[in-house]
């Protein structure tokens, strides 16, 4: 039986020179793949308390409905600035070259509630951690954040310390 690790497919050089691409497409395109991915991160949440699965355009919807529907629990969606329809709360942050910024329902978290995040990936930190901040100022608490996988080069656990930060895949480099 073929682990996860093997369905990620190596991309040498891209985006640019030095650069060992991850590529999760190739996990999606495999039906054992895809089930392994999602059973895992299911395991990761068998035995938390929470309320609400939320997840950032695109991949976090690609993995975190999976969750959520097989958890009879909500998901939210994060998405990028002036993509939802009703009154959004937002959050600005910091990206390589420039900024980015990302919104959620100003109605979709309730004071309270416990939430886990689920993403493809954790590289910099940077996105969840603004997701993060999103959650608490409606009065969300996170619970739990879950990724496929991690490139632990790049010291994205560092902007998420405190929380209770699970991956099935890590990789050494960037």
């Amino acid at each position: 039986m073929k682990a996860l690790g093997d369905y990620v497919r190596t991309i040498p050089d891209f985006p640019k020179p030095g650069i060992m691409f991850r590529d999760i497409t190739t996990i999606l395109q495999d039906p054992d793949g895809l089930k392994m991915a999602i059973d895992g991160l299911i395991d990761f949440v068998k035995d938390l308390d929470y309320d609400v699965v939320v997840g950032p355009e695109a991949r976090g919807f690609i993995f975190g409905v999976p969750v959520a529907y097989a958890e009879h629990k909500s998901f939210v969606p994060i998405r990028k600035k002036g993509k939802l329809p009703a009154e959004t709360v937002e959050m600005t942050y910091d990206l390589e070259y420039g900024t980015a910024t990302i919104e959620i329902h100003k109605d979709a978290i309730k004071p309270g509630q416990k939430v886990i995040i689920v993403d493809d990936l954790i590289a910099t930190g940077g996105t969840t951690e603004a997701i993060v901040r999103l959650i608490e100022q409606l009065g969300g608490e996170v619970v739990g954040i879950l990724f496929v996988m991690e490139l632990k080069g790049l010291e994205g656990r560092k902007k998420l310390e405190g929380y209770n930060v699970q991956t099935l895949l890590s990789y050494e480099g960037n």
